[in-house]
């Protein structure tokens, strides 16, 4: 037993439980996954090594693990209606990372992704990320009202004739035209790369359009709204195939033995449970309130005067700019977990602040919708929001940066010390209660 044998790690997981059970978890890429997913994650799978993919494995004693593998591609191909998937990408990162190498030449090939600053992904051509290392890169940006303009995007991979393009974001809070972007994807002649990581789990569910018949290439983590373990699929379309029929050979190759070596047969085998779970009708109701309950919230929150990034959401998340509200995002994302609230610091688009200091926050819903929260929870929610950024309006952060410092230790100690901010805490924790983790 853990407890005898380890006792603090034992004790530190215990407070981590106790941890999520008490707040209001709304980092937009987390989830509860179900015991069953963390039973098979925590199996004697975890104990096999299984270089290469079922019936061509370069260890022995691999016959389960073939079965296991075979299933989570089944359910994979079943649920999301593709041809091809490799589950073996240990999470989202290594998994784009395959399809770079799949698809492109390093220092020659083009990618041509959302900026990070403006919602994409560090894999997505970011100048600090190996994407923006090893490739050319060119970001395209949102328009002025917060949406994607596709008119400019198109102008973009026109004139710079990407070999891929990349769709599918971290910080975008509305409906992704997939089939648009496969038009300019066609024009440019472009393969086109539609990472659905944030909404993998909206997409089977039905509340969310598919980029199935439009993308060469799909990627999704497994965690996030799918409500799996950390992990990721790979996926070849049917159009990926007439571009190109060596294509999911080229992207198995670029996982193993280009990128990892064995996989995490533990992680293969929950996210056959996962993908099972998904299958089923309710999670559809699920991925239904997940966008319902985004939506309520935004709506709430508009009306206490938050500036939301395109003015609303259509999915799981919602991006605030605070600059409205003299408070930066990381003093608000610190105050709101003060309070039991957990978001995450995030910047908006045009950006002045420094990225450990940006000028939003992000949130999402599919945590609290898992733990059955509805509309109804989203108002008072809003409620405390409000409260909780009108506690800390005001708190201007120095732009010396030795000042910065002293300022962030002594705003700590005063803001765990707020007795608004306690009393919110008391109030989320005796809310949790009544919806208890799965």
């Amino acid at each position: 037993m853990l407890k005898t044998k380890d006792a603090k790690i034992f004790e530190l997981i215990k407070n981590e439980e106790k941890r999520q059970a008490e707040v209001l978890e709304m980092i937009p890429s987390e989830n509860y996954t179900s015991r069953e997913v963390m039973e098979a994650l925590g199996s004697v799978l975890t104990n096999k090594y299984s270089e290469g993919y079922p019936k061509k494995r370069y260890y022995q004693g691999n016959k389960i693990v073939d079965e296991i593998e075979i299933i989570a591609e089944d359910r994979a191909k079943k649920l999301f209606g593709v041809p091809y998937v490799n589950v073996q990408a240990y999470s989202g990162s290594p998994a784009n990372s395959a399809v770079l190498m799949a698809l492109l030449r390093p220092g020659k090939d083009k990618i041509m992704g959302l900026s990070l600053a403006f919602g994409g992904h560090l894999t997505h051509g970011s100048p600090v990320s190996f994407s923006g290392k090893y490739f050319k890169t060119v970001p395209y940006f949102l328009g002025k009202d917060g949406y994607l303009d596709y008119n400019e995007i198109e102008k973009l991979a026109l004139k710079e004739k990407p070999k891929l393009i990349i769709c599918g974001f971290t910080a975008y809070p509305r409906i992704i035209d997939f089939k648009r972007f496969a038009q300019i994807a066609g024009k440019s002649g472009s393969y086109l790369l539609a990472d659905i990581s944030h909404i993998g789990g909206l997409v089977v569910g039905g509340a969310h359009p598919s980029p199935v018949e439009y993308a060469d290439v799909i990627v999704t983590t497994t965690h996030k709204t799918l409500r799996g373990p950390r992990g990721a699929i790979l996926m070849v379309t049917d159009k990926g195939f007439k571009k190109d029929p060596d294509l999911a050979d080229k992207i198995d190759k670029a996982v193993f033995p280009g990128l990892q070596g064995g996989p995490h047969d533990n992680q293969t085998a929950a996210i056959a449970v996962a993908l099972l779970e998904a299958a089923k009708p309710e999670f559809k109701t699920y991925a239904r309130q997940v966008v319902a309950n985004s939506k309520s919230l935004a709506k709430e929150l508009l009306k206490y005067g938050f500036d939301l990034v395109s003015g609303g959401s259509d999915n799981h998340l919602i991006l605030i700019d605070l600059r409205n509200k003299k408070v930066n995002g990381a003093i608000a994302a610190l105050s709101l977990e003060t309070a039991g609230i957990v978001v995450n610091k995030n910047a908006v688009p045009n950006d002045t602040n420094p990225p450990f200091y940006p000028s939003g926050i992000r949130l999402g819903t599919p945590a609290i919708t898992t733990r059955g929260m509805r509309e109804k929870e989203m108002e008072q929610i809003a409620v405390w929001f409000n409260q909780i950024v009108n506690e800390v309006d005001g708190y201007i952060l120095p732009i010396d940066k030795d000042k910065r410092k002293i300022f962030w230790k002594d705003f700590k100690k005063e803001i765990i010390k707020n007795k608004k901010l306690q009393t919110i805490a008391k109030d989320v924790k005796e809310l949790t209660s009544k919806f208890p983790l799965p």
